[in-house]
């Protein structure tokens, strides 16, 4: 049944900011609400519902700390319909209100820009790209894999791939990097190849696996030499170059894409 947990944590992501609850996603797998909240907990750690509201919570610090939405937007997008709900909520798991917390973390941001030393920022081109298509499957602990090597060979690290064609295991592969920023109770990322849509609608999916869109928008678009720069490059490029050009992270997944000329680093990104 890991299986359908697995589907069951990705439901919960996407569902972020909708009221459906957990009888929805118990329909959805065919379980019943019990079965699906044992079986969760087991695989989790925490109840269904207990999960969704952490996953609410930490991308609300994201956004907080990364973006000028007021907070009342930030509630409302991660699925708090209720503004005082959404404050007690946060400093339960923050410890700190939502308004402490984006003081506290730019105070922290400017104070370690006073005290370390200069360093030239990452290079990167804002480009307008347009809708595509991903077929990807989620792994966890990412942090733990040598990532590059992981991305040159998706389709071995991925269950299910090799029932896929062999012109898509063979394609350029996709990741998309959760929660990288801040600290995170589970840190996943999804991987595998963009596809097109009339591809999409013609192939037997295999379970492990699902197609995301990737919107049109504007990203902010860096090469990465080394992936022990992946991290460092995205907090530097969010938190202090791109909000100096009045541009901000949309607290979207961080896509790396294997092109011809190395891996490329896309943040979508929206400007004011």
């Amino acid at each position: 049944m890991y299986d359908e947990m697995m589907r069951a944590e990705v439901w919960l992501q996407e569902q972020l900011g909708s009221q459906q609850g957990i009888e929805d996603l118990a329909g959805r797998l065919g379980y019943s609400t019990s079965q699906v909240r044992r079986r969760f907990k087991q695989c989790f750690g925490l109840s269904p519902s207990a999960y969704r509201d952490t996953l609410r919570l930490e991308k609300a610090a994201q956004l907080l700390a990364f973006t000028p939405y007021p907070i009342h937007t930030i509630a409302m997008r991660c699925g708090y319909l209720n503004h005082s709900a959404f404050s007690r909520a946060f400093q339960r798991l923050h410890g700190l209100t939502p308004r402490q917390f984006r003081r506290a973390f730019h105070a922290k941001l400017y104070a370690n820009a006073q005290r370390l030393p200069a360093s030239d920022p990452p290079r990167f081109l804002i480009r307008r790209l347009p809708a595509r298509q991903a077929l990807v499957s989620r792994l966890y602990h990412y942090k733990t894999m040598a990532l590059f090597p992981t991305l040159q060979h998706w389709a071995d690290a991925t269950k299910g791939a090799d029932a896929l064609p062999e012109r898509l295991r063979q394609a350029p592969a996709v990741a998309l990097l959760h929660n990288m920023l801040l600290p995170c109770r589970l840190d996943k990322i999804d991987i595998g190849t963009e596809i097109t849509t009339e591809a999409a609608s013609g192939m037997a999916i295999p379970w492990a696996f699902r197609v995301v869109e990737l919107p049109a928008q504007e990203y902010a678009c860096a090469h990465i030499d080394d992936e022990a720069t992946i991290a460092t490059a995205a907090y530097h490029l969010i938190s202090e170059v791109l909000p100096s050009r009045h541009a901000f992270t949309t607290g979207e997944a961080i896509a790396l894409i294997d092109t011809p000329k190395g891996i490329e680093m896309q943040v979508p990104i929206f400007q004011e």
